[in-house]
């Protein structure tokens, strides 16, 4: 007898679960999913106990008959696709017929559809798959899905689910994102307990976010708006009989992102505050993923992260939606032409706007549910862990890294100082804002009015970049941060960083005219390599000697250093050669010659620059403001670290309570 037999259908579809339904958000984004291609603008969800108990999503979109509610049960049954062709030009977000069936076998499901051309609806019950119920109900247009008692027929899959707060923060920001996709459309996501997100129909994005997450939220987002024409390359040619005065070739299609990025201050320790959204479909793509870290390089530190909502809307036969059974995943035609469009689009906004790094202020942004919509409920907060994974909870932690270049011709006048290191922490100067609330409070009580009536208010919280060049130093602190002021505030700038930026820009541009200058060492430095060391530094030799250093290999595994960029210390440059070969060997992805020269440039004006604990001069101090504010980007360093923090003249007179 043969070992090879057909699964069964009911064992199939648990199998197809398997793949669809991993948690409770993933039975939400199915039905939500459908909803959405039934073309509804209302869009209910109710759940209990993190969704294990209840998910109930019920939609005002064009419902079904009978007949096409029982065969929607059917495995690779779908109303969006009827051929292979089809899949090629994908524009909705569900087509595998695999969501109803796979959701139905692991639960018990109740099916309540009514649709726009029937006066009545239909009614099913299925429990572990098996049709309980079919009968004819009364029921408003539209459909409404009941799925309850996830997994019980699979304990075993039951016992990986989290705990309830985590599966509905799961939930909430599942619901959340598609509410900021779909702005038209009228959102509500219910607990047991209370509404968390009750978001009525608005005009467009920015409104969508400053109704779900506030004002703050909104104030530390950039838009994000750029189009390009695609090319429709890779299309097949038509065959010799079309190929006449008649044939018309296909036209190219529009590639257009849009959306928010946060600013350089915000950064987050992972990726789950970047949002991708493909045609309207929410995705998980290293392609773009690779190309939001390219485009916040040199602006944020390489471990943290930055909150992204970004919208990204081509031809359908552009892009593979058919490539994970979750639909999570998707693949480009054009990938390198995709990625650096997102990539320079979002480098765009940024360097446009070089937002200037203000000081902590602790913003949480979390879906509220409306008040005039919810009587009674108290601004409907976020339980627990809901809270933390549902919201752009943004983190505003200014945490200062390493250090910056002199320049070429003034490096001798900043010669000496410690260096902390690449990886030591630098303490951060700031002003402690409660002891001046105390200090204004014990003066309220004291005197029983204020001292003196609010300062006039200008400052419309843009700040011009140049107004840098404008700034006048007041001394250091610890001899490490400068102390300036100007109509705009008042300004601390880390001395060390801000170095290290000019001196970066200075390297790029020199190293673009080949006239990167280099110092002759009065003995070669002998450097021995590791085999892993010694590969990296052949694949980036050329650079290196391009960079200002003259190489030659010496012996086996070494290598004898005769000249050496202008600047950096001779103690360092062991250290900095290290330092260059780990980086390269970690780097997962191959490195293109742009990005090379910017680690290389980095490095050489991280151990140039002038150091902390190093007393400046005034006239030192005032040609390091004006030299800084002749940078591309003065607000952070090649590492991403900020280099200048604000603290302006609304926070002073909020500080000493004066507004």
């Amino acid at each position: 007898m043969g070992r090879i037999h057909v699964l069964s259908e009911n064992t199939a579809n648990k199998i197809a679960a398997g793949e669809v339904v991993e948690r409770p958000s993933s039975v939400v984004k199915e039905l939500l999913e459908n909803s959405l291609d039934a073309g509804a603008t209302r869009i209910r969800v109710q759940v209990e106990a993190g969704g294990k108990k209840l998910m109930q999503v019920t939609d005002n979109g064009v419902g079904m008959v009978r007949d096409d509610a029982m065969l929607a049960f059917e495995r690779h049954a779908t109303s969006k696709i009827r051929d292979a062709e089809d899949l090629l030009t994908i524009s909705t977000l569900g087509f595998r017929g695999e969501g109803l069936p796979s959701i139905a076998s692991v639960s018990r499901l109740t099916l309540e559809t009514c649709s726009q051309d029937e006066s009545a609806g239909t009614m099913i019950e299925i429990a572990g798959g098996k049709f309980l119920k079919v009968e004819e109900a009364g029921l408003p247009k539209g459909t409404s899905i009941s799925v309850k008692d996830l997994f019980f027929n699979t304990p075993a899959r039951k016992k990986f689910l989290k705990a309830e707060s985590t599966e509905l923060s799961h939930i909430a920001s599942l619901v959340t994102h598609y509410a900021l996709a779909h702005p038209e459309k009228h959102f509500e996501l219910h607990s047991s307990t209370q509404a968390m997100l009750v978001a009525p129909p608005v005009k467009d994005y920015s409104e969508r976010i400053y109704q779900v997450f506030g004002k703050d939220t909104l104030e530390q987002l950039l838009p994000v708006a750029a189009e390009a024409e695609l090319e429709r390359v890779g299309l097949p040619e038509p065959p010799p009989w079309r190929r006449d005065e008649d044939y018309e070739k296909p036209k190219p299609g529009k590639l257009r992102v849009h959306g928010f990025v946060s600013k350089p201050e915000i950064q987050k320790l992972n990726r789950h505050s970047i949002y991708i959204f493909v045609n309207q479909r929410l995705i998980k793509d290293r392609l773009i993923q690779h190309a939001l870290t390219e485009a916040y390089r040199n602006i944020l530190p390489p471990t943290v992260f930055p909150v992204v909502l970004l919208f990204i809307e081509l031809p359908p036969e552009e892009v593979d939606a058919n490539v994970h059974p979750a639909k999570t995943e998707v693949r480009f035609r054009q990938q390198a032409f995709i990625h650096d469009f997102v990539r320079d689009s979002v480098r765009n906004t940024l360097m446009r706007a070089r937002p200037v790094p203000q000081f902590a202020r602790e913003i949480f942004a979390q879906p509220t549910a409306s008040q005039s919509l919810t009587p009674g409920a108290q601004s409907a907060q976020m339980s627990g862990a809901a809270t933390a994974s549902a919201s752009l909870a943004i983190d505003n932690g200014f945490a200062l890294q390493p250090p910056p270049l002199p320049p070429i011709n003034e490096r001798l006048a900043f010669d000496g100082g410690t260096d902390v290191g690449a990886n030591a922490a630098v303490a951060v100067a700031r002003i402690d804002h409660s002891a001046i609330a105390q200090l204004a409070d014990a003066q309220l009580s004291a005197n029983g009015h204020r001292c003196a009536g609010p300062i006039a208010e200008d400052d419309d919280g843009h700040i011009d970049l140049t107004a840098l060049a404008t700034l006048k130093p007041l001394g250091q602190v610890r001899e490490s941060f400068i102390l300036a002021t100007n109509h705009d505030g008042l300004w601390i700038i880390d001395q060390h960083v801000a170095h290290e930026r000019v001196l970066f820009e200075r390297i790029l541009a020199e190293r673009g005219k080949r006239a990167i200058e280099g110092q002759r060492l009065l003995m070669p430095l002998i450097v021995e390599l590791t085999p892993g060391q010694l590969a990296t530094y052949s694949e980036i030799a050329d650079e290196l000697r391009a960079n200002g250093f003259e190489l030659e290999a010496f012996g086996a595994r070494s290598i004898a250093v005769k000249t050496a960029p202008a600047g950096v210390n001779a103690a360092e440059i062991e250290a900095m050669l290290f330092e260059l070969l780990e980086q390269f060997d970690r780097e997962e992805q191959s490195e293109n010659l742009d990005r090379a020269r910017h680690r290389i440039a980095a490095s050489i004006a991280c151990h140039a620059a002038i150091k902390i604990n190093m007393p400046l001069e005034q006239n030192k101090m005032e040609w390091l403001l004006q030299e800084l504010a002749k940078t591309e980007y003065p607000m952070t360093c090649p590492h991403g670290r900020p280099v200048v923090l604000r603290y302006s003249l609304k926070d002073i007179q909020k500080a000493f309570k004066r507004i």
